[in-house]
């Protein structure tokens, strides 16, 4: 995400390293190529230019501190400004009504389904919502049955009705059956079309004005970039929605749409999907972006998704196990699996500082985790709850069972038992810590 707009980025405050201060001279060509970046970052020129401006005013109106280096400096004050271009600060998403109503708009292909049941299921669990998804896509072949699956996948029901092509009618149904069932939020996904049409934008204007949505989000496609920001002024124009949400930034996304669209229709992004997990949905938060397009990490986000994924009660058995020795093969697969659906690991790597650019030219193969999966779940349950019982023979089943060479299988196993250690050791120095805590040199 934003690989190519951090590079260049990169390479704009290069110009300053080893100047004393910051000049009009010395900045003219690191404002050059910041613009340059934008622009090639599919944010409209326009908007690159009043940036660039904005930088250059603020930074030739502060004195530098002996202590900081003009590069450094500069970098600060690219940061504050991406992030009030941005939005300056996290919307907020607190829906109430009995129940509250969620209109989702957009085009064709921009994700709205998937990024409705993600909704549904960050509503769900984060939230303690009783959600229901409405199907309101007559048109698309087979939408209705991807909200299902997806519902089904998440635990949230899934309102539909096979023979009625009245989108207008279904959402309004949907709401009804929402009050006689006490769901306390519904989700009205629609359809999207290929382009803006005014058939679409009718549809999609009848639906809101029926339904009174307390929230109507406009999904985005972040790889469109300027296309996107385009598309989302004409539906604002016509929809007058409270918030966009840009879907498919693992993907190959420049950036355009996340630098641009607030600046456009002076709408704040809300949130922002990025994999096909119904986990990887977050908050938009304008200061943590900026801060990832300038490869500064961003740590509060790692920690956040975590704890979402993180049980105190279950991290407390595995911290007594780990003491004594138990971490089997059991607790390395749960483990795998809560990592799994924190999302993709490149794209969790790159929010602790400085590992972004450490690993920007190394591929993450999420196949090999399946390895590992594979390997586990061809053991018996006796073999993963007791990692002693491994033998050659064992071994050698377990290879052929999961569809691996003998190598990969001893390769895992010599990993995990160094895994094993090394756990053994920290959980050590753990309990040693909270032992001297009342040692009386420890006492102030």
């Amino acid at each position: 995400m934003f690989e190519n707009l951090q590079e260049k980025l990169d390479k704009a405050f290069q110009s300053l390293k080893g100047q004393g201060k910051i000049t009009e001279i010395n900045i003219a060509s690191s404002l050059k190529e910041i613009r340059r970046a934008l622009v090639g970052a599919d944010v409209n020129y326009k908007i690159a230019k009043e940036f660039t401006q904005k930088v250059k005013e603020e930074a030739l109106g502060r004195e530098v501190l002996t202590s900081v280096a003009p590069g450094q400096l500069m970098v600060k004050i690219v940061n504050d400004e991406l992030t009030n271009l941005m939005g300056g600060t996290a919307a907020t998403f607190d829906v109430e009504g009995k129940p509250a109503v969620v209109l989702i708009s957009g085009l064709q292909g921009s994700g709205k389904t998937t990024f409705s049941a993600k909704l549904a299921n960050y509503s769900r669990s984060r939230r303690s919502r009783r959600p229901l998804l409405v199907a309101g896509d007559v048109y698309r072949p087979a939408a209705i049955e991807q909200l299902k699956i997806l519902g089904k996948q998440i635990g949230v029901d899934v309102y539909f009705e096979e023979d009625n092509k009245d989108p207008v009618q279904i959402a309004t149904n949907g709401i009804n059956y929402a009050k006689e069932k006490s769901y306390n939020l519904v989700i009205v996904d629609t359809a999207g079309r290929l382009a803006v049409d005014e058939q679409m934008m009718n549809e999609i204007a009848a639906i809101k004005e029926a339904v009174n949505p307390n929230e109507t989000l406009f999904v985005v496609d972040s790889m469109t970039g300027q296309d996107a920001v385009n598309t989302a002024k004409a539906f604002n124009e016509r929809l007058d929605f409270d918030g966009v949400v840009l879907t498919k930034l693992d993907g190959d996304t420049r950036g355009g749409a996340a630098l641009s669209i607030k600046y456009t229709v002076d709408k704040p992004i809300k949130f922002i999907s990025y994999g096909e997990k119904m986990e990887t949905i977050d908050l938009f938060h304008p200061d943590r972006m900026s801060q990832r397009i300038l490869g500064m990490g961003d740590i509060v986000s790692f920690v956040e998704r975590a704890q979402d994924q993180f049980d105190k009660k279950e991290a407390e058995k595995l911290q007594k196990k780990i003491r004594k020795n138990q971490f089997d093969f059991n607790d390395f697969l749960a483990q795998l699996n809560q990592l799994r659906k924190m999302g993709d690991i490149k794209d969790l790597a790159a929010m602790i500082p400085g590992m972004g650019k450490a690993l920007k030219d190394v591929e993450i193969d999420d196949k090999a985790f399946k390895k590992v999966e594979a390997i586990i779940l061809s053991m018996t349950p006796e073999e993963r709850s007791n990692p002693k019982l491994m033998n050659g023979k064992r071994k050698q089943r377990i290879a052929a069972g999961s569809g691996n060479s003998i190598q990969d299988v001893n390769q895992f196993i010599k990993q995990f038992e160094q895994m094993q250690k090394m756990l053994k050791t920290m959980s050590k120095f753990s309990a040693a810590g909270r032992s001297f805590k009342g040692l009386p040199f420890n006492r102030r």
